[in-house]
């Protein structure tokens, strides 16, 4: 290969990936059970070739103890993900090397072949497949040249008993792994999900995943005739006390206001961060007379959790209320009729309802 390309192979010249150090240890796995049963097979073909001593001590080594030094040597190094790829770019030219040792026999090349480009796929190495054929070319002609070229295609019954372990085991274990690493990637992303509809302060859901829920609950309104209440919350006075107290007081007095709403909404309805220190409620199957007796409820527990939480300070909220109506027809009016709401109720003193 040119230095472009070996640079390429090994990863030199490249940004190594964020966690990819860990590859050693991930297809330390695979190469002990892949060169474990790889040299089951391989030694079948070699009893009926009637190799010699110095050839069974070489597969030792391969089988026995190459994966163990691969590690090691993966470990030691500045860069054990450089390592690493060298290390399964080896993988394949010893395997190359074997294939020519065991005199081409069918089955077993084909096995093995297949066996260490599957490994090179698994990693999720772009291109590695690729640059591991001519390492496994430059094996298979190492071996050919120590075998004078010998060719047996034919694979016994002997032969084909001890391949089916590479078959199957081999393949399960690595259909087990893909499978583990799936449902990994499927939680990372149900994570990664939960994060970006979260406030990160609140916990409460960000106000573009409310507004998809708020938008949601008005077309049940309209398509079914199931009663939806919208509230709005408005924290009293906060830009006057975050600007005297601090933004460490503001968002302590923000997650108070957020676990008052949890503790008094619960399952009854979708809470979000509107905005700053506003906060938005979809109450779904709530009519507006049941939407006052909990906002009235939501206020007493604000009022009470500002004691608790903010001795000295007095915490109270002002609520919009706006029931869904068909004449609605953006979540953005239904919002904006909350909002009105809201200003006649701070308009009439705050700590209040309005609607």
């Amino acid at each position: 290969m040119s230095a472009k390309a070996t640079a390429a192979a090994t990863g030199r010249g490249h940004a190594v990936p964020r966690g990819a150090d860990r590859l050693p240890w991930l297809t330390y796995r695979f190469r002990l059970l892949g060169m474990g049963l790889g040299g089951l097979c391989i030694g079948a073909v070699l009893l009926e070739n009637g190799a010699n001593p110095p050839t069974w001590g070489l597969l030792a080594f391969t089988a026995l103890l190459w994966p163990h030094l691969a590690l090691q040597v993966a470990r030691r190094s500045a860069s054990p993900y450089r390592a690493e790829r060298r290390n399964l770019l080896l993988d394949s030219a010893q395997a190359g090397f074997w294939v020519a040792m065991m005199q081409f026999n069918l089955l077993p090349s084909v096995l093995l072949f297949t066996l260490v480009t599957v490994d090179k796929i698994s990693t999720g190495i772009p291109r590695l497949w690729l640059w591991s054929l001519p390492a496994f070319a430059s094996g298979l002609l190492c071996g050919a040249l120590a075998t004078g070229f010998a060719v047996r295609l034919e694979t016994s019954m002997t032969e084909l008993l001890f391949s089916l372990p590479v078959l199957t085991i081999h393949t399960i274990g690595v259909a087990l792994a893909v499978s583990h690493m799936g449902q990994q990637i499927r939680e990372k992303n149900r994570q990664l999900d939960e994060l970006s509809r979260t406030d990160s302060l609140t916990g409460l859901h960000v106000r573009r995943h409310w507004l998809k829920l708020a938008d949601r609950a008005l077309r049940q309104h309209r398509e079914e005739g199931v009663p939806m209440t919208l509230l709005l919350l408005d924290i009293d006075h906060f830009k006057v006390a975050n600007d005297r107290h601090g933004h460490s007081q503001g968002d302590e007095v923000l997650r108070t206001v957020a676990a008052a709403i949890r503790a008094t909404v619960g399952e009854a309805g979708e809470a979000g961060r509107y905005g700053g220190d506003e906060f938005g409620l979809v109450l779904p199957g709530t009519t507006p007379a049941q939407a006052r007796a909990l906002a009235e409820s939501l206020l007493e527990a604000i009022r009470q959790a500002g004691v608790a939480a903010l001795p000295g300070a007095r915490l109270t909220a002002s609520i919009g209320i706006a029931p869904a109506r068909a004449t609605h027809a953006t979540v953005e009016q239904w919002i904006d009729e909350a909002d009105v709401a809201l200003y006649r109720a701070k308009d009439a003193g705050r700590d209040r309802i309005g609607a």
